[in-house]
């Protein structure tokens, strides 16, 4: 069926040719009842798990009470409370300021404000990214994504945005981020004056290249001295991936936009959210809007994800010592064979491979094994860890001892 009426795009289910039927946490269960360990969660939707039943009683409950499910940007009650909790736990104890911008339900609409809004502003037209950045796949998210492939798929030219190189892009034979600081001030150098930069604090699928706190600190400096605004795309990254709620807090730096969603929800329904300070609120009633983007048993599961895990820094905690383990035990598979090394922060760690087509070997030989994954990077080249931050101490060790095991038998 699949095959037969479904397009050639897909591309998960290619990995995992079964039909999944059921999932509870950081279990799926496919439709012959053979179990597999998610270290997946929906590319990051899914930091809480699947069908967390805190969450799921929530929405069941709001449901039930016939509370409005669509609304476009109409004043709702689930709205309000999602407005205030967010407001309280997550703006307010980091000293931010932001407005909050429901541009539609996934990350490329909340991508797409944000260059928007950043041209709007300054006036500007050019946007600055990074080699191997991710953004979206609608046009102006893919003019500042670095892959080729995603890239020729939008079918015409990409304007607007020029590239740098992210942190380490010469293996440290040469200091990248001077380049950037040169050509900005160069005359010469054919650059104009960008908008903004747009940049992943850890580049999801660029192959979970991990910016030092050093490089994002001298970003945003150079940002600000030159008036240009600082965009962090913290789509995959955000809602505690890394450790706190935002990926940039490490650095101490407050971006001018933020991008958020995949994980917002809580719950994998479909949310994104664009903050930006107060003061660059410059749009006019309607300039940007969408059907979805109020989406009210996203903002249900969203409050309830909030008051549950963001209320305190146990969450937070739990991830770092959760990271540490990961670190600990890829490091150590890293050790005992030729030509892989670790990649990526936090939650979000993965192996990287010198040889072809190894990575997705692993991640074949995981899934025979029970266990979920995915490739990234620009060849496919890192095997992703991206399990639910959730997830208990046990279930980690056994997902990474099938990683192991899985490296092991590939590497014959």
């Amino acid at each position: 069926m699949f095959a037969t009426v479904e397009s050639e795009v897909r591309s998960y289910c290619r990995g995992w040719p079964t039909v999944m039927r059921t999932a509870r946490g950081a279990w799926v269960t496919d439709t012959g009842g053979h179990r597999y360990l998610d270290f997946f969660a929906g590319a990051g939707a899914l930091n809480y798990g699947h069908n967390n039943p805190i969450l799921k009683a929530a929405v069941l409950d709001y449901l039930a009470s016939d509370g409005i499910v669509h609304s476009l940007d109409m004043a709702t009650t689930a709205k309000q409370r999602f407005l205030e909790t967010f407001s309280r736990l997550i703006l307010e104890p980091r000293g931010l300021d932001y407005k909050v911008m429901f541009p539609g339900p996934t990350g490329t609409n909340a991508v797409e404000s944000a260059l928007k809004l950043a041209r709007k502003v300054t006036g500007r037209e050019t946007i600055v990214s990074f080699t191997n950045a991710f953004h979206g796949m609608t046009l102006g998210a893919l003019s500042v994504t670095g892959n080729s492939m995603k890239r020729a798929g939008a079918g015409v030219p990409l304007a607007h945005a020029t590239p740098m190189p992210y942190d380490n892009y010469f293996g440290g034979a040469t200091e990248d981020f001077h380049w950037f600081a040169r050509v900005l001030d160069d005359a010469g150098s054919g650059i104009n004056l960008p908008a903004a930069v747009i940049v992943e604090t850890v580049q999801g699928e660029g192959g979970l290249n991990a910016a030092r706190v050093e490089w994002l600190q001298e970003l945003a400096r150079l940002c600000r001295q030159r008036g240009i605004l600082l965009i962090v795309d913290d789509v995959q990254m955000g809602c505690g991936r890394t450790g706190p709620f935002f990926s940039f807090e490490v650095a101490g730096i407050v971006p001018d936009i933020v991008t958020l969603s995949k994980s917002i929800s809580g719950y994998g329904l479909p949310l994104a959210l664009t903050l930006f300070r107060r003061e660059l609120d410059v749009w006019s009633p309607g300039e940007h809007n969408g059907t979805f983007r109020g989406h009210n048993p996203a903002f249900v599961t969203a409050t309830k994800a909030l008051e549950t895990y963001w209320a305190t820094d146990e969450l937070t905690n739990e991830t770092i010592a959760k990271s540490k383990l990961v670190r600990d035990r890829l490091d150590c598979i890293a050790a005992t064979y030729d030509g892989i090394c670790v990649r990526g922060r936090g939650m979000a760690q993965g192996l990287k491979f010198d040889q072809d087509g190894r990575a997705a070997a692993v991640c074949r030989a995981a899934f025979d094994r029970g266990l979920l994954m995915e490739t990234s990077g620009p060849a496919d080249e890192v095997a992703k860890i991206l399990p639910p931050l959730t997830i208990s101490e046990s279930e980690l060790t056994a997902g990474l001892d099938i990683l192991a095991e899985a490296v092991a038998v590939t590497a014959a």
